[in-house]
C-alpha cells in the first residue's frame, strides 16, 4: 500500500476514500509528518517498524495513524498500475461548464470510470481523469455519460499515450 496525502479532487462531498473534513484543520506537528514521509516511502511497514524509526510506542503510533485517516488528513491506499488490471486507456478530461460547477463535480464523482475531479481556474472550470478498458469503453463514457451531465457545455479529451511519473511523495512541510 502507499500513503497519499488528502486527495487531490475536490472535497464537494466526503466519500469512503475521502472523509469529510472537520472545519477545524488538523494538527499535524513533526511527529505526524514523519509518520507521514514513511509511509510515503513504503506504506507496508508495520507499526512496529514505524515505531522504531520515529521512536514511539506501537500503539502510539497505530493511534497517530489512525487518527491522520480518520480527519483526512492521509490516506493508505494500494495503487495499482491500470495497464496490469485490464485497464488500457486512460485520459484527462478538461470541461467548460455553465452553472453551478459543484452539482456537475458531484456528479461527475459518482462516475465509476471517473477516478480524479478538480475545479480549476483558467481554460477549464473542471479537470477529470478516467480509467477505461479500451478506446470504445472511452467513447460510450464520454459520449453517453459525461457530455450528457446537465450543464457540461463543452468537453475536451486528452488521451495518454504514456505515463512517465506517478509519484506520491511529496513529503511535508
Amino acid at each position: 500500500m502507499t500513503a497519499t496525502i488528502g486527495q487531490a479532487g475536490p472535497a464537494a462531498r466526503p466519500t469512503a476514500e475521502r472523509p469529510e473534513r472537520r472545519s477545524a484543520p488538523a494538527i499535524v506537528d513533526d511527529i505526524a509528518k514523519r509518520i507521514i514521509e514513511e509511509l510515503q516511502r513504503d506504506g507496508r511497514r508495520s507499526y512496529a517498524a514505524l515505531a522504531k524509526t520515529i521512536g514511539l510506542s506501537e500503539a502510539a503510533v497505530r493511534h497517530r495513524v489512525q487518527r491522520l485517516i480518520d480527519t483526512g488528513v492521509m490516506q493508505v491506499v494500494a495503487v495499482t498500475d491500470p495497464l496490469q488490471v485490464g485497464f488500457s486507456r486512460q485520459a484527462m478530461v478538461g470541461l467548460r461548464v455553465e452553472g453551478d460547477l459543484i452539482a456537475v463535480a458531484d456528479r461527475l464523482a459518482e462516475i465509476e470510470e471517473v477516478d480524479y475531479v478538480v475545479l480549476t481556474a483558467g481554460s477549464f472550470d473542471i479537470l477529470l481523469e478516467v480509467v477505461c478498458e479500451d478506446d470504445d469503453h472511452l467513447l460510450r463514457l464520454l459520449s453517453e455519460r459525461i457530455r450528457r451531465l446537465p450543464g457540461v457545455r463543452d468537453a475536451e479529451t486528452f488521451v495518454y499515450l504514456k505515463l512517465a511519473k506517478q509519484s506520491y511523495s511529496w513529503g511535508t512541510r
